[in-house]
């Protein structure tokens, strides 16, 4: 696997963590930890898949799918159903 740049997965560390501990009401290590070790952050430490280039907003969402269905690619940005009610 090739790995995205450290700026790029501290950057996306510094705003992914703050959400997961609002949304999972976890500590700041165990967040990261979530994180780390999640499909999500292979997903977007793997430069082949530009996800990098995404917003944090998109990422959590991933995030967000893989803890409650065990896929990253069940979020609604992927499934395109993002914006439909």
């Amino acid at each position: 696997m090739k790995w995205a740049k450290s700026d790029y997965m501290y950057f996306f560390d510094r705003w992914l963590v703050p959400m997961i501990i609002e949304k999972y009401g976890v500590d700041e290590e165990t967040a990261l930890r979530q994180f780390i070790n999640s499909q999500t952050y292979q997903l977007l430490a793997d430069e082949a898949t530009k996800l990098f280039r995404e917003s944090p907003l998109i990422i959590f969402d991933l995030f967000r799918a893989e803890c409650e269905t065990g896929d990253p690619r069940n979020s609604s940005y992927i499934k395109n159903d993002a914006y439909e009610q």
